[in-house]
């Protein structure tokens, strides 16, 4: 993609705040599976953490996407760029479709408003964090500097 930055001067804030991304999707999951243990896996109950609605099912995807998130962002290599473009997208379609059916029985994890704004903002930030993080050779940045001011 022409538009996206590659060597952008703040990548190593940008990956930071990817791995922290990452980090508060495990707290948040481990925190959801202590709070809903017990309970099926995609119970619609009142189990919340950090104000937000979850259940045991939710809460796994949660762990396994952070979990994605602290890998890409470890391995570094644009993995993590690639990484967080695909979950950020995942997770912007799981928080519309969650959104679509929150009041409905099909709210199979759990939803409520604020766990579709804070799942819809997570995401957002992983897209800008995904931009932002591509690295390459000085080639690359002078190709992708020249397509920028031909636009």
């Amino acid at each position: 993609m022409a538009h996206t930055p590659v060597n952008h001067p703040a990548r190593p804030v940008y990956r930071a705040i990817g791995g922290l991304v990452g980090l508060y999707l495990v707290v948040f999951g481990v925190l959801g599976i202590i709070a809903s243990a017990g309970n099926d896996i995609l119970a619609q109950d009142d189990t919340k953490v950090f104000g937000q609605g979850t259940n045991l099912g939710f809460s796994l995807l949660s762990i396994l996407i952070g979990l994605a998130v602290l890998a890409g962002t470890a391995i570094g290599r644009n993995l993590d760029v690639a990484i967080n473009q695909v979950l950020a997208y995942g997770l912007m379609v799981l928080g519309l479709a969650q959104l679509a059916f929150i009041q409905t029985d099909a709210n199979i994890f759990n939803f409520t408003i604020i766990t579709v704004i804070v799942v819809l903002t997570l995401s957002l930030v992983l897209l800008m964090v995904g931009m932002y993080g591509k690295v390459g050779t000085d080639e690359d940045k002078e190709a992708w500097q020249k397509a920028r001011l031909v636009l």
